[in-house]
């Protein structure tokens, strides 16, 4: 299984870097297919909508049918289809479509692999488990920025996606040679329920809308917004875009392994999810009041948004602890919709934000600063009715 695991998380590492790497992407695709910020920007929700909205149907599959066929069927057809569409586009619209496809065929990675270590390791270290996935899985965000702004310039961006569409199969034929579907929890006698048993959770209630919104700043900015803003306001090159959402990448790796065994060195969940939520918000707050502050001081910023914003896994795992064993699979994919499609609902609509912003700005930062308001006002709230959330850590 040790080896299944590994394919996985390079799996999710591919993941991760198709949900940020349009942020470099920005110059050369307004310049070869005239995109504009609204059109990646809807390239990019589009793509989160789609991933959440599979969550669903991969939940009731990892339930009944297991984890290594659903991973392995739909990053090969998504995922590499999608990437290979890519490749080919011409249009703003092919760009779109071709974001919808891989978002499919990204959307079981991270779940199969949560899904295993809910069936078959202590609830204990779910989190650290959880949050060591999405640390390695992050180099792919990395991967997405300045690795990928060179790629670009040096091999040009239709190579670069045929090259990533063949990476992507060959992974997704890893992942079917190598990983082993955990025994299932759906024997003769086993409770029978389905999501709508964990809506009525009143658990959950809490937990929820903060899922919704908590990852909606630091996956907004590192996967698109950072790029024009950057652009824009600094007139940074794709290679600049790329060395400061590398820093934000960076500083999203360590947040995922630091949140990971946070909930045991200090008894709590709650109050550790919280807290980064709370500096986080802060941080958007911040970009928001000093936009112009300097690129230092906005880069400082995007790496504390990108810091404090990832306690992703350890919401998960916070949920996690109230799911019935046969309900384990639609449960971490229900958290997962809510964290994803926040996501997407946000950067889909950030989109007309910005184009109503832009109407009458009085400067380049004016627009991107409702953006940024956009994001943290809804964070804000997502926090305080998280206060009322029961803290649990088995």
């Amino acid at each position: 299984m040790r080896i299944g695991i590994f394919f996985l998380v390079i799996a999710y590492v591919l993941s991760q870097f198709y949900r940020a790497f349009l942020a470099v992407m920005t110059p050369v695709l307004s310049t070869d297919l005239g995109a504009t910020t609204q059109d990646l920007s809807r390239a990019s929700g589009l793509w989160f909508i789609i991933f959440a909205l599979m969550q669903l149907p991969v939940g009731w599959a990892l339930d009944h049918l297991g984890p290594r066929r659903l991973a392995a069927t739909l990053l090969a057809v998504g995922g590499g289809g999608g990437a290979a569409m890519f490749a080919m586009a011409t249009t703003p619209g092919h760009i779109q479509i071709a974001m919808m496809l891989i978002g499919v065929g990204c959307s079981p990675v991270l779940m199969a692999s949560y899904y295993i270590f809910a069936r078959m390791y202590a609830p204990a270290v779910f989190a650290t488990l959880a949050g060591a996935v999405i640390g390695i899985g992050a180099l792919g965000n990395i991967a997405g920025s300045l690795p990928m702004a060179w790629a670009v310039e040096v091999l040009g961006w239709r190579e670069t996606m045929w090259g990533l569409a063949g990476v992507t199969v060959i992974v997704a034929l890893a992942v079917l040679a190598t990983v082993k579907d955990p025994p299932s929890a759906h024997g003769g006698d086993t409770p029978k329920g389905s999501v709508l048993d964990l809506l009525k959770m009143p658990a959950l209630w809490a937990i929820l809308p903060l899922m919704f919104v908590n990852y909606t700043a630091p996956a907004g900015l590192r996967g698109l917004w950072a790029g024009p803003f950057l652009k824009d306001v600094y007139g940074l090159d794709a290679s600049g875009i790329g060395a400061v959402t590398l820093v934000m990448g960076l500083s999203m790796v360590i947040g995922n392994f630091a949140y990971g065994p946070l909930d045991r060195v200090f008894k709590t969940r709650k109050w550790v999810i919280f807290t980064g939520n709370i500096l986080a918000v802060a941080c958007v707050f911040a970009l928001w009041a000093a936009p112009q502050g300097g690129l230092v001081a906005t880069t400082a910023l995007l790496a504390a948004i990108g810091l404090f914003g990832s306690s992703f896994p350890m919401i998960v795992a916070h949920s996690r602890s109230f799911f019935p064993p046969h309900l384990v699979g639609r449960g971490v994919t229900l958290i997962n919709m809510f964290g994803i499609g926040g996501v997407g609902i946000f950067q889909f609509a950030s989109a007309s934000v910005f184009a109503g912003a832009q109407a009458g700005a009085s400067g380049p930062a004016a627009p991107y600063q409702t953006v940024f308001l956009f994001f943290a006002v809804p964070t804000l709230i997502g926090c305080l009715l998280y206060l009322f959330s029961t803290d649990r850590l088995d």
